[in-house]
C-alpha cells in the first residue's frame, strides 16, 4: 500500500480496472471505483469509442491541443461524458480482430476487475466473457450489467433507464395524482445500477482478499431498482396499492412541497415533535387542537386539507424568509427548492468542497462533482479529467512490455489508431 507525506492512502489504489461499458450503468460503476483510488482503463471502439461522448448537445469546443486523442478532440467534448468518466484512461481497440483481443488479454492478464454491459451473449462472441477471460486470470472479478439479467423471458430485450423506470413501478408513483405517470428527472436506474456494481465488485475483491479466488458479479437493470421501492413496496406487501402523490409521501405527513410567495419550500416533518414545533413556528398552534391533524396517521388521512391549510400560510411569505426562520432559527427540516445551478454552487456545497475542477487536456479546466465519501486515514477524489478517446492507448501498452515497433504494427494492422 503506498501512501503519501502524510501517511494517508487511497483505499483502490493498487486496483486495475478493464471497463469494457458505455453509458451510464458502467461508466458510473467504474468511476465510483476510480474515485476511490482504482486505476480504471476504459476500453473503447477505435474511431467511435462510448456513445456517451457524443451524447449531447452541449459540445464544449476543444483548445489549440495537438497530443493523444486530437483527432476527438477537435469534435468537442460532451459535458454528460466528463459526469461518468472522470479519473479514467483511456486505450482503443479493436476487439472483432485477433491482435485487438490479444491486446485486451494481455491487459487483462495484469487486471483485478473487468466491467461489462454488453446485452447477455455479447461478451461470449467477442471472446471477452468471463470464461475466456478467467483463463488468463484466475483471480480476476468480473461484472455483468444488463437491462434484465442473463435468465428469464426479458433476458435479450434492449433495455434502458426508461424502460427500467416504467416496468420497476417508479414511473407509476411518481408525478402529480392527477397526472400520468412521470420519469424521473435524472437517469434513477442507470444510477441505481451503477451503485449495486461498485457495490458488488468491491465486495467481490473483499471475498477475494479472504478466499484467494475469483468471482462474477452478475446484475439487470430491473433487478438493481426494485429494492429501491421500500414504503411502496411495503404498501403493496399489504394489499395497499401505491398511488401518484406529487412531492407528498405515503407514510409521513407534512412531508411535502409547499408554495411560498416566490417560490417554494420543502417541509419534512419526520415526527410528531417536529410537527408541533412547526405549528408553533407558522403561529397555527391551533393545528394541534385539530383531530384530523392530531396525529401522523391522522394527517397522513387528511393530507388534502392539511396541505391547503399550510399552503394558505407558506404562501405569505417569500422562500428565504421561511428558510431564515424556520431552518436557520428554529432548526426545523424546511428549504428551498433549488434549480441544478443553485444546487451546484451554494454555500454549503462550496464550504464541503463538493464542486472541484481538474485539468483537461484539451478544454482546460473543468468542473467535476466529488463523491461523497470522507475517510479519517484515506483519501478519495477525483485527480484526472475524463479521457480523450485513446488518449493513453500508447501508454498502457508501453505498460504491458510492448515496444515500439510491435506498436507500429498495431497501427499499420487497424488495430489500434495513429496517435
Amino acid at each position: 500500500m503506498k501512501t503519501d507525506e502524510t501517511g494517508r492512502h487511497r483505499p483502490l489504489e493498487d486496483v486495475l480496472v478493464v471497463d469494457l461499458t458505455t453509458f451510464v450503468t458502467g461508466g458510473f460503476a467504474t468511476m465510483m471505483l476510480a474515485n476511490q483510488g482504482a486505476d480504471v482503463i476504459k476500453v473503447e471502439r477505435p474511431g467511435v469509442g462510448d456513445a456517451s461522448r457524443y451524447a449531447g448537445p452541449p459540445f464544449v469546443d476543444a483548445e489549440d491541443y495537438d497530443g493523444p486523442g486530437r483527432a476527438a478532440a477537435d469534435e468537442g467534448e460532451s459535458p454528460y461524458f466528463w459526469t461518468v468518466n472522470y479519473g479514467k484512461r483511456s486505450i482503443e481497440l479493436d476487439l472483432t480482430d485477433a491482435d485487438g483481443r490479444g491486446a485486451l488479454y494481455d491487459l487483462v492478464s495484469e487486471a483485478d476487475v473487468v466491467v461489462e454491459n454488453f446485452r447477455p451473449g455479447t461478451a461470449a462472441k467477442l471472446g471477452v466473457d468471463y470464461e475466456t477471460l478467467r483463463e488468463r486470470n484466475e483471480g480476476l472479478v468480473y461484472c455483468s450489467i444488463s437491462a434484465f439479467g442473463e435468465t428469464g423471458p426479458w433476458r435479450d430485450r434492449a433495455g434502458y433507464d426508461l424502460l427500467v423506470q416504467g416496468l420497476s413501478g417508479i414511473m407509476s408513483v411518481t408525478g402529480e395524482a392527477d397526472g400520468p405517470p412521470a420519469k424521473v428527472g435524472l437517469p434513477q436506474t442507470d444510477l441505481i445500477t451503477a451503485m449495486w456494481a461498485a457495490f458488488g465488485t468491491v465486495t467481490a475483491l473483499y471475498d477475494r482478499e479472504r478466499t484467494g479466488e475469483g468471482e462474477r458479479v452478475e446484475l439487470g437493470m430491473l433487478d438493481a431498482a426494485l429494492p429501491w421501492l421500500t414504503k411502496q413496496a411495503g404498501k403493496t406487501f399489504v394489499g395497499e396499492e401505491p398511488e401518484r402523490m406529487g412531492t407528498k409521501d405515503p407514510v409521513l405527513a407534512p412531508y411535502q412541497m409547499f408554495p411560498t410567495a416566490d417560490g417554494h419550500v420543502t417541509v419534512a416533518c419526520g415526527n410528531q415533535s417536529l410537527w408541533e414545533e412547526f405549528c408553533e413556528a407558522i403561529d397555527r398552534e391551533d393545528l394541534l387542537d385539530d383531530d384530523r391533524f392530531a396525529t401522523n396517521a391522522d394527517r397522513v388521512a387528511h393530507m388534502d386539507e392539511l396541505e391547503a391549510e399550510l399552503s394558505a400560510v407558506l404562501e405569505r411569505r417569500p422562500t428565504d424568509e421561511w428558510v431564515d426562520l424556520l431552518a436557520e432559527e428554529r432548526g426545523l427540516p424546511v428549504g428551498p427548492v433549488f434549480d441544478v445551478g443553485a444546487a451546484l454552487d451554494n454555500e454549503q456545497v462550496e464550504a464541503r468542497g463538493v464542486v472541484d475542477a481538474v485539468e483537461h487536456p484539451a478544454v482546460g479546466e473543468i468542473p467535476v462533482v466529488e463523491h461523497p465519501l470522507n475517510y479519517d486515514r484515506a483519501d478519495a477524489g477525483f485527480d484526472r479529467a475524463p479521457p480523450l478517446l485513446g488518449e493513453h492507448t500508447v501508454d498502457v501498452l508501453l505498460g504491458l512490455g510492448y515496444d515500439e515497433s510491435r506498436i507500429v504494427e498495431l497501427i499499420e494492422d487497424g488495430v489500434i489508431p495513429e496517435p
